[in-house]
């Protein structure tokens, strides 16, 4: 694909960026169609999905799906990752019927994803790791039993021929550096990876996600990263704003990444709007983006 205005200012017409950049398609529009375009504007060859036309891929007939990967081919744009909600839910009760009913909904979640992501062409699945209540904290107790069924998950996802990356998200249970660190530790299966996301860190409380957060981390095992900004408000609280308007060292992070031999894929995540648009916002940011890829 050729390099559109946007990034051939950007990189000389015989260079290709250090890193490959994609944005997940519904922080754009919900219409693929209109992302895909955005995207190729901007000259990306590569794309993250998790909704489509107002729905979860993954809720979406195999048809629908088909349809999809359509566009990507005739697009030229290539699936990075495909994103679930696997394994972003309370965690079953193992003792009741109603918790071994809502594990096996999750199991059969998975091998829709299986099915999806066969359809456009990737092995890579982004799940979780089970959710607490909200204003609650992480229960210590639970952690064993977490870990036995994300091991459990990407034994099957090993044999069924894909690998899981679990993103840190506030409000799992690994949610910040140190929990994605232990859950690596505890789980070794090479099926499982991470989607890094030192944003969703910071915003879970870790003080400095780059460069100790990342640190701490086996880099082998980042198979994706998620980038947006953030910054503090008066009162304390995160919010999210464009790459380049915030706090987070994305040039610094792109560098280690670059430096540790990743050779996956840097999505924009955009997780907020500009004037109400999805699409200025995301504009704005990968710019901001861009920007920090030149320095690196």
């Amino acid at each position: 694909m050729a390099l559109s205005a946007s990034l051939a200012n950007v990189f000389a017409k015989d260079a290709s960026p250090p890193i490959r950049l994609a944005v997940t398609t519904d922080e754009i529009d919900d219409d693929l169609r209109v992302a895909l375009d955005f995207l190729g504007r901007h000259g990306l060859e590569y794309c993250e999905i998790r909704g489509l036309w107002g729905r979860y891929n993954t809720s979406w007939p195999i048809e629908k799906i088909k349809y999809a990967r359509t566009l990507l081919d005739d697009a030229g744009i290539r699936l990075a990752i495909l994103d679930t909600g696997f394994f972003k839910v309370p965690l079953p009760n193992s003792d009741s019927g109603d918790g071994a009913r809502a594990l096996q909904k999750q199991w059969d979640l998975l091998e829709r994803a299986f099915e999806r992501a066969e359809v456009f062409g990737t092995n890579l699945i982004r799940t979780f790791a089970f959710t607490y209540p909200r204003g609650g904290r992480p229960d210590s107790v639970a952690y064993p039993r977490i870990f036995e069924l994300v091991a459990e998950s990407a034994e099957r996802a090993q044999r069924a021929g894909f690998r899981l990356a679990v993103e840190n998200v506030a409000g799992s249970y690994v949610e910040t550096a140190a929990h994605s660190a232990e859950l690596l530790a505890k789980v070794r299966s090479p099926a499982l990876g991470l989607t890094w996301d030192p944003n969703n860190s910071a915003r879970a409380g870790d003080d400095e996600p780059f460069p100790a957060g990342y640190e701490s981390l086996d880099s082998s095992r980042i198979w994706h990263v998620h980038f947006r900004d953030y910054r503090h408000t008066a009162d304390g609280e995160v919010e999210w704003c464009g790459v380049g308007d915030g706090e987070f060292d994305h040039v610094g992070q792109l560098r280690a990444l670059l430096s540790d031999g990743f050779d996956g894929v840097v999505s924009l995540e955009t997780h907020y709007t500009l004037g109400g648009s999805k699409a200025a916002a995301s504009e704005h940011s990968l710019k901001g983006l861009i920007a920090a890829v030149k320095r690196v």
